[in-house]
């Protein structure tokens, strides 16, 4: 289990010194999620913060440290989970030509990426994740769920800030966060007992549902997130 988390201001007015520690304190909310180590990215010119906390399984070198970007530095991913069949995705990514620093199979998430095209790698991911995706080249945020939603991942807008994160905790942490309760959900958890995607027990925080890619366009500060779903049973 490992957490991630993060925000993106829509206005960029934020700095880097003030971000780092923003993203820091979000990180810091669900550290429990990766008592092995936290490390955070920051890019305040685009106005986007990722953070992580790990716990070390696969690879235990600094070689696994998120976030991570990948090897032509267009993507950084901040990653929970776990992908079963990453071994067989490198070796096929080998064959095409792509080198590898380490042994960890959010390294292989980002060369899937980076040779097929997100929508395309997620297809022949089979695991359990949750994972936020930054593309340094066209400005846009992307949430994913695995198919089944067994990695939790929560998002709000807030204002012209965007916030993530694998618990509320994790948003809860950043000074934007309103912790309103929404009573109709409230309802909704006393009938059933549980409160299902893609709503949570705060006002207009959500649960990103399962096989679901939520985007973000930056260029646009007024622009919404857009939800696909990439599968269905």
């Amino acid at each position: 289990m490992c957490g991630i988390c993060g925000f993106l201001d829509l206005t960029r007015a934020g700095n880097g010194e003030a971000s780092t520690a923003t993203v820091t304190r979000m990180a810091a909310a669900i550290a429990h999620r990766g008592p092995d180590g936290a490390d955070a990215w920051v890019d305040a010119e685009a106005g986007v913060a990722l953070g992580h906390r790990r716990l070390s399984i696969i690879d235990l070198s600094v070689e696994g440290r998120q976030p991570m970007h990948s090897a032509d530095g267009r993507y950084v991913i901040s990653y929970n989970g776990e992908v079963y069949n990453f071994p067989e995705l490198r070796a096929e990514l080998e064959a095409l030509g792509q080198g590898f620093r380490g042994h960890s199979d959010t390294e292989v998430m980002l060369a899937a990426i980076q040779h097929w095209g997100l929508e395309p790698a997620i297809g022949r991911f089979v695991g359990m994740f949750a994972f936020a995706l930054w593309d340094r080249q066209t400005r846009k945020l992307t949430l994913v769920r695995d198919r089944l939603g067994i990695k939790p991942l929560y998002y709000a807008r807030i204002g012209s800030t965007f916030l993530f994160g694998s618990e509320l905790k994790a948003l809860k942490a950043h000074p934007a966060f309103r912790a309103e309760i929404d009573r109709d959900v409230l309802a909704l958890y006393l009938q059933r007992n549980w409160i299902p995607a893609p709503w949570s027990i705060y006002r207009d925080v959500f649960k990103l549902p399962p096989a679901t890619i939520l985007e973000l366009d930056t260029s646009d500060p007024r622009a919404e997130p857009r939800l696909s779903q990439y599968w269905s049973v």
